[in-house]
């Protein structure tokens, strides 16, 4: 398919886009196809580096995005983690993380004076090594904090300004980075009662005892701020956008909880209902909104976060975005034992869901010109899904899941996808397409097949070793010998209909890696290379009728070979773990080698195929300075 019948093709798809709710905010982007890349910050690196990739390693990103025909970055959570290091639990929905900023590059600073320690720095702290060692920032709080000192309290006029604009979230933020130095080993809600309000004459005198830290945290913010405004018009100027990642929930133990308590019902926890897979729900943790008065204060701290993310981005991902709508909570002394099996979906009336995910969903778009995009994946109720669309906020279309579930399991074809959409062949949350190909289709969940022979009074172990021939990360392999639902019941001498649960459970997994070859096209005997299965999948979704495809970069690599050798452990996150093995991977590649690769080539072809590559030197449309009206 050439670039014109591609243009045929997709034509007229994405015409009701300009006239939605959202209209302006398609228009500031330009109403096209196109496609992306999602890659954490934490996992790349480039020589400048020093310990993690740093904001202005966005640039080498860019450069490498004009070289694949991609138009969109999308980055993961970015704001301070503390020390914790778990991006969608974060101290702040509004700061940045200051391990992330760049010394060489700081405003005001002349990095010649600190040349010795930025090269310790970066000795001690060797990128490229397959796993972050988040000491790195300690180590460079102290080196930050050294070269602040050395202002001697000159600083530019440019500070002075930001700490004025963003004295809303910024004078709390600053005050609850130094409370937790001060109390290091407790939440806000362990320190003295003279400080838990957040408000009052004793934080105003330790404010004033501790000015030269306050002060050191904010300036902090502002050098982060101006990194990665120059990040964020340099990938303007190649025609790139950025699109930010905006959590829904906020950790418990937060600058944002604890200056604004009466946002937040403290008395209970956010969570997951019971379902097919988890019998016990979940149990989250961070506090739900008390939506009442943050209406009661015309939705201040909302839009507040989105005008200052419109900062840094042409786009914006909403987490959970069904939580707008209702959110499963549970009482905050309901024994952890039972995580969400006693809760109540917020607000209660099944009536006011649209209505109250509606309104707060208005109330983000009108501050900005970000494009809002949803993750919509789970159990997404009707009034939502009418809603996302009227609005024409693009939710997520997961390759792997995206199937004719009630007649076999068969993959959907490219143009059965949401136009609608951001095509997507893995998450964060899972394992990426080599390894979901490796150890997953095919295969059946340890937990669950367990969990349906109890159901059913079969011997799970006894069963087990009768119909498979191994286990590995969870997942239960089938003997050669066992083709069908059928020798399954004959191996547990049962009926196939008294074990409905447990076949059920199997029946698509006998023909899944059969049918993921024939939805790619392939109908040569034999599996194609691990390689090929990648850059064919990654052609699919670029086919795919959404407006969006964005991808990881761990699947661009794998399609060049890289991450192959261990792609079970080359994932972003294992969730319900908490570990070293999550948030941390690094790739086996420099930004540098990324721009040079010859996948780059193949990537950049498939992209013009499908029309989703940008015509030789366009620009993003925002950079222009266009001024679009911002539709109510």
């Amino acid at each position: 398919m050439n670039l014109s019948q591609a243009g045929d093709r997709y034509a007229g798809l994405y015409d009701a886009f300009a006239s939605s709710v959202c209209g302006a905010q398609w228009e500031a982007i330009g109403v096209r196809r196109r496609a992306g890349v999602n890659a954490p910050l934490f996992s790349l690196y480039s020589a400048s580096s020093s310990g993690v990739g740093e904001i202005p390693d966005l640039k080498l990103l860019a450069d490498w995005c004009v070289k694949t025909g991609n138009s969109i970055i999308q980055l993961l959570p970015m704001n301070d983690v503390g020390f914790d290091f778990r991006p969608y639990d974060a101290q702040s929905t509004f700061a940045f993380e200051p391990m992330f900023l760049r010394a060489d590059d700081l405003q005001g600073i002349s990095p010649k004076g600190f040349r010795a320690q930025i090269q310790a720095l970066r000795a001690a702290f060797p990128c490229g090594r397959g796993r972050v060692d988040y000491a790195i920032k300690a180590a460079k709080l102290e080196l930050f904090f050294a070269m602040f000192r050395s202002c001697e309290g000159r600083f530019p006029e440019a500070f002075s300004q930001f700490r004025d604009e963003q004295s809303f979230w910024l004078r709390p933020y600053a005050l609850f980075k130094v409370l937790k130095e001060k109390f290091p080993e407790s939440g806000w809600e362990g320190w003295p009662d003279s400080y838990r309000a957040g408000t009052g004459e004793a934080l105003s005198v330790f404010e004033s005892e501790n000015s030269e830290r306050v002060l050191f945290h904010q300036w902090l913010q502002w050098q982060l701020a101006v990194q990665f405004s120059d990040a964020h018009q340099y990938a303007q100027s190649r025609g790139v956008l950025m699109m930010g990642d905006l959590p829904f929930l906020v950790s418990r133990d937060s600058a944002d909880v604890w200056q604004n308590q009466d946002y937040f019902k403290l008395d209970r926890v956010s969570g997951a209902p019971p379902d097919a897979y988890i019998a016990e729900g979940q149990r989250w943790g961070m506090p739900p909104y008390r939506w009442a008065n943050i209406r009661a204060r015309d939705y201040d701290y909302v839009r507040a976060k989105v005008r200052y993310a419109a900062k840094f981005f042409d786009l914006f991902r909403i987490d959970h975005v069904v939580g707008l709508f209702r959110l499963w909570t549970i009482a905050g002394d309901e024994p952890y034992a039972n995580a969400g099996l006693h809760g109540s979906f917020d607000p209660e009336d099944e009536n006011l869901w649209e209505e109250h995910g509606r309104v707060i969903l208005s109330q983000m778009i009108q501050p900005s010109l970000m494009l809002p995009c949803a993750e919509d994946l789970g159990v997404v109720p009707p009034c939502a899904v009418d809603v996302l669309h009227r609005f024409a906020i693009p939710g997520m279309d997961v390759q792997r899941w995206n199937r004719r579930w009630e007649s076999g399991g068969s993959f959907k074809e490219p143009e059965e996808y949401r136009p609608c959409s951001c095509a997507v062949i893995s998450t964060h949350d899972m394992p990426i397409l080599a390894a979901w190909w490796e150890f997953e289709a095919g295969t059946v969940d340890e937990w669950l097949f367990k969990k349906k022979c109890a159901e059913h009074g079969l011997d799970f172990e006894s069963l087990s070793s009768r119909v498979f021939d191994g286990r590995l990360y969870g997942r239960l392999r089938w003997k050669s010998t066992i083709r069908s639902t059928a020798d399954l019941a004959a191996a547990a001498e049962r009926p196939e209909q008294e074990i409905s649960g447990l076949t059920g459970l199997c029946r698509d997994s006998f023909t899944e890696k059969r049918k993921f070859l024939e939805y790619l096209g392939w109908h040569e005997s034999g599996e194609p290379a691990l390689e090929k299965i990648v850059m064919l999948a990654l052609e699919k979704a670029s086919e795919s009728f959404s407006v969006f495809s964005v991808q990881l970069i761990h699947d661009y690599l794998s399609a060049g070979g890289y991450l192959l050798r261990d792609s079970w452990n080359s994932r972003i996150n294992f969730p319900g773990s908490v570990g070293p093995q999550n948030w941390s991977f690094v790739l086996p590649v420099s930004l540098e080698e990324m721009n040079e690769l010859a996948v780059n080539a193949e990537i950049l072809s498939l992209h013009r195929r499908t029309g989703r590559a940008a015509a030789p030197q366009e620009k993003n449309p925002r950079a222009k300075g266009r001024s679009k009206r911002v539709r109510s």
